[in-house]
């Protein structure tokens, strides 16, 4: 099993601050679906932000497959957010949404729950569950190979939950992508990871 992805002694820290980050490192591997456990507040969606691409660490590496991220194209570490209305255009229709990253078959968007109406909809005609779905489907273009899962599915009913996992996990097993999960859910931690990392006791010995 091969490094998919290297944090490599972060630090960060935001402007008269405390450092946030202080000398972070971990690995995750190919097909590795890995935790990150720990409470609101600790530094784990900026750590994703930087792992992502979407911030600047002041020292350390993120590395994919040894180099750093690629400046433009599609990214192959794709990020999805807890609040997904807050990452869509509300003034596109979901299509247009869509075919930011990439434009999947009936197939996939079925296995995703998504429905082909939908495309044709504003995100204020669709509930946060409908909406996070496309978020997901966005992320996993065909040149993904790490997802990044930050608190995805806290905001949703324990049913769409389940469905979007499942649609998730298999598009992730399937292809042997690494999967990053972060959360505050111990359990959900242990019900979908191979490995679990949690927070504090990893990175503030």
């Amino acid at each position: 099993m091969s490094t998919l992805f290297e944090v490599k002694d972060i630090r960060f820290g935001y402007e008269k601050g405390p450092p946030v980050l202080d000398r972070v490192s971990f690995t995750i591997d190919d097909g590795e679906r890995v935790a990150l456990v720990g409470p609101s507040g600790c530094g784990k969606s900026t750590l994703a932000r930087i792992m992502a691409g979407y911030l600047a660490p002041d020292s350390g590496e993120a590395l994919f497959e040894g180099k750093p991220l690629p400046a433009d194209g599609y990214c192959p570490v794709q990020l999805v957010y807890q609040h997904p209305e807050k990452a869509v255009n509300p003034r596109w229709k979901m299509g247009r949404t869509l075919s930011e990253g990439w434009e999947p078959d009936d197939d996939f968007l079925a296995g995703m729950g998504i429905e082909k109406a939908w495309l044709e909809r504003y995100p204020r005609e669709l509930s946060g569950g409908e909406i996070q779905r496309f978020c997901i489907a966005r992320a996993l273009g065909p040149s993904a190979r790490l997802l990044i899962a930050d608190e995805m599915s806290t905001m949703l009913d324990m049913i769409t939950q389940a469905q979007i996992w499942n649609a998730a996990l298999d598009i992730v097993k399937r292809r042997n992508m690494g999967l990053l999960i972060i959360t505050h859910n111990p359990h959900l931690a242990e019900k979908l990871c191979t490995r679990i990392m949690p927070f504090y006791q990893t990175f503030h010995k």
